[in-house]
């Protein structure tokens, strides 16, 4: 029984000690938390274009790449303009016609993370 027991631990650890091996010779962990993201801007950034605004909370979220990533997919959409906070875990959207939500949450589950709320802002 012991033995089984110390062959069980021996194995646990190795696969741990690879994993962790293997994890940072790829250079990162979540989102590649090692490598710097761009941010894309949207290209008008007049906000006297964008009538309409809402703020949304987004989930896990675990370091800024991952907030410039879901900034990156909501300023892909035609018409939006958007900027995340990763402290604050929300996105400020900005979009010239009425926000389709639906599309809007379905490119911040394409970057890989989850719309939790959304508040429209008058």
């Amino acid at each position: 029984m012991n033995m089984l027991l110390i062959l069980v631990l021996i194995l646990v650890t190795a696969a741990a000690a690879f994993a962790a091996v293997r994890r940072f010779r790829k250079g990162g962990g979540c989102c590649g938390e090692h490598e710097d993201v761009a941010l894309c801007r949207a290209a008008d950034t007049n906000k006297a274009h964008y009538p309409f605004s809402l703020v949304m909370e987004i989930g896990g979220m675990t370091c800024d790449n991952c907030a410039r990533r879901t900034a990156n997919a909501l300023n892909s959409l035609d018409g939006v303009w958007a900027s995340v906070s990763f402290d604050e875990k929300k996105a400020l959207v900005r979009t010239k016609t009425e926000p389709d939500e639906r599309a809007l949450q379905e490119a911040v589950l394409k970057a890989g993370y989850v719309v939790m709320g959304i508040e429209r802002k008058a």
